[in-house]
């Protein structure tokens, strides 16, 4: 019951000044709702980049041909075609911590539909690659290992593809000519958006890799099972460095690779780089989240200004009180709980005006945001312990007037 007659004089108090008292939760206000959106900022990019991520596919890793010395000039990764079908075969068969290959060759097209055309990325792959890069179709139906083993004329379209050659209508069926051959397509991919460095991954035809060499991009003269890069998965994300440390063994192997001779080949793990890039995000979402703090400490640098200016015009109020029979510490949870209400007050304002703010910044600027539960709790709680904090040295000022001298107070 003290605690509630507490509450009640607190906020009869506050209620006298209101303006300074707006003033005063001002600051708490800003706080909170800088931490709500700094931390809404922080974890929508954490998110974006995690979405990315899947997008590109789970537990992904590249090999790529190496490099190629010519008279001592080291002409760069990919000079050499050094990697082959049959390369990918045999990792996928004796690779234990790898769940799934892909042999590819990529180029560009021109490709044509009635009086439509659109320039794009051509990709040769096998049925796998589908399962790999996490593609689906949306439309239609996957190639198979008999297109493959066939070289059929079918070809699967990106969104990007489909809606420039076709429009609205519907593509399965339809027949369309990539470098004036004529293509059956299969389906249409679902949209996959930007990938983390930009590019459009909806801009794209997918086939047989077989008929890719055959029909379109052509196959190397020197050894027509070349290909230009692996795209291998992982059987779980904890068997990344195993993956590649089988493959790096295999492939010296097999390519004939002395000890202590350079590789031939380059074995990329996409999922260092996007933890880099997630750790960053992180980062600096605790960053933000930290500075919005400060505004937080300056509110209740506030309240303790507001409060010690209320203890001094109180002053005779306090004797009244102490010399009716009131207790030290029932000034001091008076003034305390004072203090702790303004800074709760705060909060929920501040709450609010986060909530606000993230959805102003999403819609405005076009950063993705996303409102984490825990941080408005935490900034919550955190005013309130401001006003604790700040508040305490007033109150016990208060609570430890002399009644004689306070009600001689002037």
């Amino acid at each position: 019951m003290k605690l509630l007659a507490s509450m009640r004089i607190a906020l009869r108090a506050l209620r006298v000044n209101r303006l300074r008292s707006a003033l005063t939760m001002l600051g708490i206000i800003i706080g909170v709702a800088a931490v709500i959106a700094m931390v809404a900022v922080g974890s929508g990019a954490t998110e974006r980049i995690q979405q990315q991520i899947q997008s590109i596919g789970s537990n992904l890793i590249i090999v790529m041909p190496g490099s190629l010395t010519n008279n001592g000039v080291r002409l760069g990764s990919g000079a050499n075609v050094t990697l082959t079908e049959d390369d990918a075969k045999a990792i996928a068969a004796e690779c234990p911590a790898v769940a799934a290959v892909a042999a590819t060759v990529r180029g560009t097209a021109q490709v044509a539909f009635g009086n439509n055309n659109w320039a794009t990325s051509i990709q040769g792959t096998t049925p796998e690659y589908l399962a790999i890069r996490d593609l689906s179709v949306m439309s239609g139906r996957e190639f198979t290992t008999q297109d493959v083993d066939s070289s059929a004329k079918v070809a699967l379209l990106g969104q990007t593809v489909a809606k420039n050659l076709f429009g609205e209508a519907d593509p399965v069926g339809q027949v369309i000519r990539i470098k004036n051959v004529p293509f059956s397509v299969l389906g249409v991919l679902t949209p996959k958006g930007q990938s983390p460095t930009g590019q459009d991954q909806d801009d794209v035809i997918l086939m047989p890799i077989s008929t890719s060499k055959d029909k379109v991009l052509g196959a190397s003269h020197a050894n027509a099972k070349a290909v230009g890069t692996l795209m291998v998965q992982a059987a779980g994300p904890k068997l990344m460095e195993e993956a590649q440390q089988e493959m790096e063994a295999l492939l010296r192997q097999r390519h004939r690779l002395q000890q202590g001779q350079e590789d031939d080949f380059t074995i990329r793990n996409l999922s260092e780089v996007f933890a880099a890039q997630e750790s960053s995000a992180k980062v600096m979402s605790i960053l933000l989240g930290a500075i919005a703090s400060v505004s937080l400490i300056v509110g209740g640098i506030g309240i303790m200004n507001i409060m010690l200016v209320s203890v001094t015009e109180r002053t005779r109020e306090i004797g009244l009180r102490l010399a009716v029979g009131a207790k030290t510490r029932d000034i001091l949870s008076q003034f305390l709980v004072e203090a702790v209400t303004l800074s709760a007050l705060g909060g929920v304002a501040g709450i609010v005006t986060g909530v606000a703010a993230s959805a102003l910044i999403s819609y405005f600027a076009k950063w993705s945001t996303l409102l984490s539960p825990l941080a408005m709790l935490m900034a919550f709680v955190f005013s309130g312990l401001v006003g604790i904090f700040f508040g305490y040295y007033p109150a016990r000022q208060a609570a430890l007037l002399d009644p004689i001298e306070a009600l001689r107070y002037e």
